[in-house]
């Protein structure tokens, strides 16, 4: 029975009263709502909002967070503020606030370890607009986050400096690299092709068929010389060349 309450309790506050339906000509206004009125209506939105996120009605709280955008962000302002607030304990204090569009309500809620402000904005047609959960901190905490967002900050600009300017150091490196690999082509390419040594049984050949036509030439001169017919009778054993001067 408790849950069907919450649920109509929640479909009542957040998504708009019957009273509020579209065959209205005239939208409903809070001129006439007393404050206390005003206040106990926030209580009760933040309530069944507290409620649903507790775990026990995951189930409607899908719905609601797919249905409504504006509870979507109730809920998530709720659940993540949960880690800092700790465990609800009660309300410590209560305010409403007429604006031109609706109303504020605000509450202060005491948790187990830190307390929050619960800010509800309904327009004039009773329905929630926002829904925003401030947890309150310490000044030595607050201080603290300071200090630890500086040093983040600070540490983060001073890393990428330092690799920043490691990479610009490394650009010296490159032209030597570059012209090592250049270079070294160069070399290949600009040694000596060796000389193709001759044959040497060609060599040989040719010089053994010089000889002999110097020798037959020899023989015959000699021959003619001495008055032989022929030139049998005559050996060549050397042949020396005579330098000339």
């Amino acid at each position: 029975m408790r849950k069907w309450l919450l649920v109509l309790g929640m479909i009542t506050c957040i998504l708009g009263v019957s009273a509020c339906g579209s065959g209205q000509e005239d939208a409903a206004e809070w001129t006439d709502v007393s404050e206390e009125d005003i206040i106990s209506y926030g209580e009760g939105v933040f309530q069944s909002l507290r409620e649903i996120c507790s775990g026990a009605y995951e189930a409607e709280k899908a719905q609601y967070a797919k249905a409504d955008p504006v509870s979507a962000a109730a809920f998530s302002s709720w659940d993540s503020a949960q880690a800092d607030i700790g465990d609800y304990v009660d309300i410590l204090e209560r305010s409403a606030e007429k604006t031109n569009d609706g109303v504020i309500v605000n509450l202060k809620v005491d948790g187990t370890s830190h307390d929050a402000n619960i800010e509800i904005i309904f327009d004039d047609e009773y329905v929630m607009t926002s829904m925003s959960t401030n947890v309150i901190y310490s000044f030595r905490e607050l201080m603290a986050k300071a200090f630890m967002n500086t040093i983040l900050g600070m540490g983060t600009v001073f890393i990428v400096l330092i690799l920043i300017s490691l990479i610009i150091s490394c650009f010296t490196f490159i032209p030597k690299i570059q012209a090592a690999f250049v270079k070294k082509p160069q070399q290949e390419a600009a040694k000596p092709v060796p000389a193709a040594a001759p044959a040497p049984a060609q060599a040989l050949e040719e010089e053994e068929t010089d000889d002999l036509e110097l020798v037959a030439v020899i023989a015959a001169a000699i021959a003619a010389s001495e008055g032989a017919a022929s030139t049998d009778g005559f050996v060549v054993r050397s042949i020396r060349k005579r330098r000339t001067f």
